[in-house]
């Protein structure tokens, strides 16, 4: 559990020498201390995660507005953060139920920082579940026709309401507009190791190609689909005995760990994105 004065911040800037003396002087001469550290550098960019528990009275606010001049120095794109518990998360989901129980689950538990708010779906079915979890179900059916006033609806919904949205297996297409006025972060799992087998139906894919193992993605949602940076992944080594049932079982068991390890660092503030490309501190 972390200290009610503990703050993160993420930089990414230029590589160039200086930056963790910086860093590091400015935390220690407001008295803070720095309980964990992590960095890394590519050719020509670098990326900083510090945790720091502040001094009694400082706030994060306050080391926000005196941290501006020194990011300013380096061109940093940075932000500061802070643990919460009460931090919102909003599900879309569709039938498939595996990933949806398995992040309430761990929720419940208190293994996932924040907590859900909301469930969306575009089928019914899965109200009893969002009951079970005290949670509220909107149902909001999808269609062509449709499309544009239901995203609208999602989008009225999510706004102001969520600070994460995760897709546990929805099994729509988000248009390029909704997710230029949607204004927290979205993840999606993608039952493949991306970028094999994009878009539909990867497990009939994997079988005809007798494939010697599958996977999972968790990516940022962007208008190119299946695309976006990605998160998180894992394999399962399979063989020809295995059948399309099968693959699917052995899929579901990866999508709910690759899904939960995604929305667990992303509330744990530990991805930087880096162009189509992420940095992720574990």
């Amino acid at each position: 559990m972390a200290a009610e004065g503990t703050i993160r911040l993420l930089v990414s800037c230029g590589d160039r020498p200086g930056i963790v003396a910086a860093v590091s002087s400015f935390l220690f001469e407001r008295g803070a201390n720095i309980v964990d550290a992590e960095q890394h550098s590519t050719v020509d960019r670098f990326f900083l995660r510090i945790e720091a528990e502040l001094v009694a009275g400082d706030d994060a606010n306050a080391v926000g507005a005196a941290f501006t001049g020194l990011a300013n120095s380096f061109d940093m794109d940075w932000r500061l953060a802070r643990p919460d518990p009460a931090k919102r998360v909003a599900i879309l989901v569709s039938r498939y139920n595996h990933c949806l129980l398995d992040l309430l689950s761990r929720f419940e538990q208190g293994e996932l920082e924040g907590r859900p708010v909301l469930i969306v779906s575009n089928h019914p079915e899965l109200e009893s579940t969002a009951a079970h979890f005290d949670l509220p179900f909107h149902y909001v059916p999808i269609t062509k026709e449709t499309k544009a006033d239901a995203e609208a609806q999602v989008l009225s919904l999510l706004n102001g309401n969520c600070e994460l949205v995760v897709l546990a297996r929805y099994m729509q297409i988000l248009s390029a507009e909704f997710l230029e006025r949607l204004i927290a972060p979205a993840i999606n799992i993608h039952h493949s190791f991306l970028p094999a087998f994009a878009g539909a139906n990867p497990y009939d894919r994997a079988l005809e190609r007798g494939v010697k193992v599958i996977g999972a993605t968790a990516h940022y949602v962007t208008a190119n689909l299946d695309e976006g940076p990605i998160i998180e992944q894992d394999i399962a080594r399979v063989s020809h005995r295995d059948s399309r049932e099968d693959l699917v079982r052995i899929g579901r068991d990866i999508e709910r760990l690759v899904l939960a390890r995604a929305v667990r660092l992303q509330l744990e503030d530990r991805v930087l994105v880096d162009g189509a490309r992420t940095v992720v501190f574990r």
